[in-house]
């Protein structure tokens, strides 16, 4: 069996590559592992999904197959993510199972654990649930009669993670107005019940989810609507969530686009001001916009870059015991209030900041000036030989001494496909896209595909 598990649990199409049967594999294995782990008790396990249609198949061999090896079972129902987590700690569970491909297409699904305390498994805890699945270990000696788990609902979930979310807030909201995009997902009752809460004036758009229209048309990978809708009603801005709500990005009043770097800068500076930026630092990823380092720096906050995914910000955030992290995309991790990255916190926070400092969000975002970003996917035969061929390191340092401070070259290959990505920041996009096609061009040569 190869790698299971990506950057975010498992992912993959429903009922296509990820089957119940896969679903019920996973969920003996995890709580096998569990039971090895502490046969002290019997573990408890904390199970939520997003909307989507094929959640109701996969939750129902999750319970299962975690019931099916002595451990009791709490469903939440339709929750964001983060509430699951949230809730893992809350209850002093031993496991949390999140069933959502967040912001994949419907037909899509996927399996996120988390360990007790609501953090992302270790890698240790990930490979030693894939060998378990693999050589079918907890197929035998499972518990009969009175040591089967049993499965309970939890109808208030929500409510508990709402009261948390508006306890956590420095300022509350009144006087702001929002159009907030759902998705149709998980957030669609919880994001605007908490921004109303915490009393800002609330209009939502994409909050009727079906099972078949989460992330279609809408959500944090296509703003159109959302900026549309901010423009038309006279908000003060936009929040835009994906189908299991870990991420948050803006639009102004006008309708531009606040990104993740800029939503960052935005929290970090409050946050320095406030006296709550642990270490003066932020911790963002080598994807980050070179604008955001320039800001920083600027500022005199420190940041540190993890690789790419959310996990390993995590990763950097637990080492350092930092206060904030992030990515471009909109997973922002304020470790204070939440174990993963939490898009409706992350809203609630950025409102907040335009509450108490009276300034509009294009103002607050001005602090990042975004610079020109070309990205090239090189398909090539051998991605690692393409990368690391000396006439294309030769060309990336030519690249580097020609851009100077007002620049960056980060060449990548995928980890999954045969590519080599080659991302150019500059002063202006004709100097990004020609340095980038000069790179590509060095690429395809080293390693035709």
């Amino acid at each position: 069996m190869g790698r299971l598990f990506g950057t975010d649990g498992v992912r993959g199409l429903a009922n296509g590559d990820l089957t119940p049967e896969l679903a019920l594999s996973v969920a003996i294995a995890a709580g096998t592992v569990l039971v090895e782990s502490d046969a002290s008790h019997q573990p408890l396990a904390i199970v939520g999904r997003d909307p989507r249609a094929s959640g109701e198949m996969l939750e129902a061999a999750v319970v299962a197959g975690l019931t099916s090896v002595g451990a009791n079972v709490v469903r939440v129902g339709v929750l964001p993510t983060p509430a699951v987590a949230f809730l893992v700690g809350q209850a002093n569970a031993d496991l949390g199972v999140m069933v959502s491909a967040s912001h994949n297409p419907m037909p899509d699904n996927g399996i996120k654990l988390f360990a007790a305390g609501g953090q992302k498994l270790p890698d240790d805890l990930e490979v030693r649930i894939e060998a378990a699945i693999a050589d079918g270990h907890g197929l035998v000696g499972r518990p009969t009669g009175g040591d089967i788990g049993r499965v309970h609902d939890l109808l208030d979930g929500a409510e508990h993670y709402v009261k948390h979310l508006v306890s956590s807030l420095p300022h509350r909201l009144e006087g702001i107005k929002v159009v907030v995009d759902c998705a149709n997902g998980a957030a669609s009752e919880v994001g605007p019940d908490a921004y109303r809460e915490a009393g800002a004036e609330v209009i939502e758009i994409f909050a009727e989810p079906d099972g078949l229209n989460i992330n279609d048309e809408c959500g944090a990978t296509h703003l159109e609507a959302v900026s549309e809708a901010v423009v038309r009603h006279g908000a003060d801005l936009g929040i835009a969530h994906d189908g299991d709500a870990d991420r948050c990005l803006a639009v102004t009043a006008s309708g531009e686009v606040v990104d993740g770097d800029q939503i960052m800068a935005i929290l970090a500076l409050a946050m320095r001001d406030a006296g709550t930026l642990a270490d003066n630092t932020l911790v963002a990823t080598v994807m980050s916009n070179l604008g955001l380092r320039l800001a920083m720096k600027r500022e005199n906050i420190r940041l540190i870059e993890a690789k790419v995914g959310d996990r390993y910000v995590l990763e950097e955030l637990a080492a350092g015991s930092f206060s904030l992290g992030g990515e471009q995309s909109g997973h922002i991790v304020m470790p204070a209030f939440a174990t993963t990255g939490d898009g409706v916190l992350t809203g609630m926070h950025l409102m907040a900041q335009i509450a108490s400092s009276g300034k509009s969000l294009a103002d607050l975002a001005s602090v990042l000036h975004t610079l020109p970003q070309v990205l090239i996917n090189v398909k090539v035969a051998d991605r690692a030989a393409g990368a690391a061929a000396p006439t294309v390191q030769a060309a990336v340092a030519l690249a580097e001494e020609e851009l100077g401070e007002t620049g960056r070259v980060l060449l990548r290959p995928s980890g999954t496909e045969p590519l080599v990505r080659v991302m150019v920041e500059a002063a202006t996009e004709e100097q990004a896209r020609s340095v980038a096609e000069r790179i590509a061009e060095d690429v395809r040569a080293a390693s035709p595909a």
